[in-house]
């Protein structure tokens, strides 16, 4: 099944519409996703997950993100398990904790990897204090097993230009006790966002790259956007696309068109 064609009832399931070409260059069963404060890391993971699913693979994403409650995987659980998707997150008194603790189902997941063609994703906390807790399990993860992607977006505070992305990416990897393997262009506006600031972020990531030497994966954009390249399986300035649909809504928030309904637990 893959999110290409959304037909019938199919089309009413969560995450039909995530996927795209930039899945085909993801070929390690790790991929663990860091960055700035609101670049984009959770909403990338889920719709990872969800594309990986899309094409049959066995599935887990683990939450590490302990420290914005409003905007975490977990908020979306009955969707990723309605697909089949495993999610690794404190339960209970401790779903909206934003506290530096591990689940131990989160060390086990590292520990024994996800065996036979199964992926894991990993949604890491904004800056290096939410890669810390990524940092704890750093000497479990197989590094050639493993891609590490900084997500770059442009139009958040303190990573509007060069020397501030550098900065972050640097005290991300000291945090988190991990090379960075790779780049993600994430560059938005939410609703606003058009081909051109798509076009925009592309441009900064690639100074990025020339800067650290760190190859970008893929370009992140909402499924409306992927169609103006071209489609979820075409290129967008020579990048990999994945196109994604809108879960991650702040439960205070109005849903804006086109993003999926929020799971009960919020």
């Amino acid at each position: 099944m893959r999110g290409d064609a959304l037909q019938g009832d199919d089309a009413g399931q969560p995450g039909l519409g995530s996927g795209g070409s930039a899945l085909d260059v993801l070929t390690r069963p790790v991929v663990i996703l860091v960055g700035h404060f609101g670049s984009g890391k959770t909403e990338i993971a889920v719709n990872l997950a969800f594309g990986l699913r899309n094409r049959g693979a066995d599935v887990s994403l683990i939450d590490l993100d302990l420290v914005k409650p409003y905007f975490r995987c977990r908020l979306v659980k009955d969707d990723l398990e309605a697909r089949g998707i495993r999610l690794v997150a404190p339960t209970g008194d401790r779903f909206y904790a934003d506290l530096p603790i591990l689940v131990p189902e989160a060390r086990t997941a590292v520990r024994r990897g996800n065996g036979n063609g199964g992926r894991l994703i990993f949604d890491v906390g904004g800056d290096d204090l939410g890669a810390r807790a990524l940092g704890s399990i750093a000497g479990m993860v197989d590094r050639s097993s493993a891609e590490i992607l900084f997500v770059v977006n442009a139009n958040r505070p303190f990573a509007g230009d060069l020397p501030s992305l550098r900065t972050m990416l640097h005290e991300v990897e000291a945090a988190a006790r991990l090379a960075v393997t790779g780049l993600v262009a994430n560059t938005h506006l939410l609703e606003e966002t058009t081909p051109e600031t798509v076009r925009a972020g592309i441009r900064a990531a690639r100074e990025m790259e020339t800067a650290t030497g760190a190859p970008i994966r893929f370009c992140a954009m909402q499924r409306r956007l992927a169609d103006a390249f071209g489609g979820p399986q075409a290129m967008a300035e020579q990048l990999p696309i994945l196109a994604m649909e809108r879960h991650i809504v702040a439960p205070f928030a109005a849903r804006p068109p086109g993003a999926r309904r929020r799971s009960s637990v919020v």
